[in-house]
């Protein structure tokens, strides 16, 4: 026996370490380390007295599953009200307000969220087929990609919006052609005024939504997330959390850059780095070149068919150049939220300027439109693509007739989320889920990015299946790809000896039963640091 003996042998059918170790069946864990990885009786000189020995016939053990880019605080404050992610008409959203405005009481919002812009067809998204439904209750709505919001006239008085608004970031207030605004609030700062009208909710309750987030998040099988915000730094509501005990998967949290900061702003961001709680922390930061193709406020390299997304977040693109330079000269990894193919085009050849040797990870988030040229020079400039797979299937249609399609055209539409071709061409490839934008489950986007297709509507034609990865490229874009992603390979992303013993059981093999299934797959259990986090009953 070892002079420290495991605290913890956990023993299955097989064991997808994601790294040259094969053929095992069972991992030691010591301190919330792994210490060994092989066979069952390779084991036996690391049990003693106190060590707790589990077995799961049957089961797959894979290293802890992570969320490449989430926002489960923030969006938790987000997903408030009706969930409208399931509606997919105008006379179901007017059903879905009729029964919400029922229940609520005098002085209220009538808010939601997840609604797709596809419930209006070739219409222009406005709130006039909803007006005469909701009356004088201020009513927001969010939809699905949080760059956008639809508000009534009623809440739009309550924010003082009363015409027309633009902002240098290509944010605006959506009008008609008499000035009167629509409806359609698009990006942050248009929507800001809202924001600050709308009822508050005591911290408690937010950190009472959040834990239950986090729990459902460790039960489908996930052990940390890369958390793309820090919106009001939620210092306070973090270690209020944590006050009431361990968070069911750890988090790493990345402050938004925004054009607006200063050098002083970047030196305090750089500050907060490394700082944190127990199972949370600030962790590198990020960017955006531009905001969305459904909203009209993506930065393509030609307008799109409404005449819109010509323009870059930044009004000048050289200060994204001068602010990304400071923190990845500070050692910092960096993440940008780039969409366009112009976006992408700007991104790629900042990161491959400030890539050295040994020095910090950069990542381009989302990557929607990709033509061959970017596909070509993407490895060579050492970026990751972190990619959600489930933006193209639950919102994208194969026969292009969605709201994301349309505006593309069909050239460019034909080239969406292009996972296959990145993977192929060696470029790192880190998987999640932007919760609350799509969800959270790791096993079901796990399976979309192999059928390209929604795992629960078979009917539906796959978008693009060349692109669609392998069970493998899957996996490894939720376990080693999201670490070098969040540039921490050294210590997570493969079960191997010396590395934090984060680990995912799950009741079959992910890499040998057809995507269908694995969405289904239970989770046995989660390990966080040596600890069992979730385990399944029954």
């Amino acid at each position: 026996m070892t002079d420290s003996p495991a605290d913890l042998v956990l023993t299955a059918d097989r064991i997808h370490t994601m790294s040259a170790v094969v053929g095992a069946t069972s991992v030691a864990i010591c301190d919330g380390v792994v210490v060994a990885v092989g066979g069952e009786s390779e084991m036996a000189g690391f049990i003693g007295p106190g060590t707790r020995s589990l077995r799961y016939p049957g089961a797959t053990i894979v290293p802890g599953l992570s969320d490449g880019h989430a926002h489960p605080v923030s969006g938790a404050g987000f997903a408030v009200g009706m969930d409208l992610r399931g509606v997919t008409s105008m006379p179901e959203l007017r059903r879905e307000l009729t029964t919400a405005l029922a229940s609520l009481k005098p002085g209220d919002w009538l808010r939601g969220w997840g609604l797709d812009p596809n419930v209006w067809g070739s219409q222009r998204v406005t709130s006039a087929p909803l007006d005469e439904v909701v009356g004088t209750v201020p009513m927001f709505l969010r939809f699905f990609d949080a760059h956008s919001a639809l508000a009534n006239p009623a809440a739009l008085q309550a924010a003082g919006i009363s015409g027309p608004r633009t902002f240098p970031t290509g944010s605006r207030v959506d009008a008609d052609s008499h000035g009167i605004p629509t409806g359609l609030l698009l990006e942050a700062e248009a929507m800001q005024p809202v924001f600050e009208v709308l009822p508050r909710e005591p911290i408690e309750n937010h950190a009472n939504r959040v834990k239950q987030l986090l729990a459902d998040m460790a039960a489908s099988g996930l052990t940390s997330s890369q958390v793309m915000d820090f919106l009001e730094e939620p210092f306070d509501l973090l270690r209020l959390i944590e006050a009431e005990g361990e968070l069911p998967l750890r988090l790493r949290f990345s402050p938004w850059i925004e054009p607006k900061h200063s050098p002083d702003d970047w030196a305090r961001f750089l500050e907060w780095q490394g700082t944190g709680g127990r199972r949370w922390k600030v962790h590198g930061v990020k960017f955006f070149l531009d905001g969305t193709i459904d909203g009209g406020t993506a930065w393509l390299d030609a307008p799109d068919t409404h005449g819109q997304s010509t323009n870059s977040v930044w009004s000048n693109p050289a200060d994204y150049v001068a602010a990304m330079r400071f923190f990845a000269e500070n050692g910092i990894g960096t993440a940008t939220h780039a969409i366009g193919d112009a976006a992408i085009r700007f991104a790629l050849t900042t990161i491959a300027q400030l890539q050295v040797p040994g020095g910090p990870v950069h990542r381009i988030e989302h990557a929607e439109t990709l033509p061959d040229d970017l596909v070509d020079v993407f490895p060579a400039s050492g970026a990751v693509a972190s990619m959600q797979p489930t933006h193209c299937t639950h919102f994208v249609r194969a026969d292009l007739t969605d709201n994301w399609s349309e505006r593309l055209g069909p050239d460019r539409a034909r080239r969406a989320w292009r996972t296959r071709a990145l993977a192929q061409a060696g470029v790192t490839l880190a998987l999640g889920s932007d919760w609350p934008v799509a969800p959270f489950e790791p096993l079901a986007i796990m399976a979309d990015a192999q059928l390209r297709r929604d795992v629960a509507q078979p009917d539906d034609d796959p978008v693009l299946p060349e692109e669609s990865l392998t069970a493998l490229q899957a996996l490894e874009g939720y376990t080693i790809g999201a670490a070098i992603a969040a540039g921490v390979a050294h210590t997570e992303g493969s079960i191997t000896v010396g590395k934090v013993a984060d680990l995912t059981i799950l009741a079959a093999d992910p890499l040998a039963i057809p995507p269908e299934e694995l969405a289904g797959t239970a989770i046995l259990a989660t390990v966080v640091g040596g600890e069992i986090q979730f385990a399944a009953t029954g």
